[in-house]
């Protein structure tokens, strides 16, 4: 789920003061503590291949986040994509990878245990040379 800022409807919107709300946007139910990330990835990234060996080959974090700029695209479980960019709020659900189409900078709020596991495994994938 991705939405870009001008389609989040503003709920104040005054001289000097714009306040943009969407609601329902993912649940948080069952997690734990929270964790804030920035994210620097080049064009051409592409973390499937660091992926494997987990559950369904997938990150199962889910994410919360901001694209500051840049392209991303999110493949799901099901097959479908989504492609957030600059500007854009996001929610990727658990069973997700990743692709960058354009060099991004961007910010995430995982649930710490859940998103720790998988980074934990990416760096074993990087060390071993996968």
């Amino acid at each position: 789920m991705k939405i870009a800022k001008n389609d989040i409807p503003a709920q104040i919107d005054i001289p000097g003061a714009t306040a943009r709300m969407t609601l329902d946007f993912g649940d948080a139910t069952g997690y734990g503590t929270m964790s804030g990330e920035y994210f620097s990835l080049a064009q051409g990234t592409d973390i499937a291949p660091l992926l494997k060996g987990l559950e369904t080959d997938l990150c199962q974090s889910p994410h919360w986040g901001y694209m500051i700029e840049g392209e991303v695209t999110v493949t799901y479980a099901d097959g479908s994509e989504e492609t957030a960019a600059g500007g854009d709020l996001f929610y990727w659900p658990p069973g997700h990878s990743i692709r960058v189409g354009a060099d991004a900078e961007i910010i995430l709020f995982s649930p710490q245990a859940e998103h720790c596991t998988v980074v934990e495994h990416l760096r074993k994938q990087l060390a071993a040379g996968s």
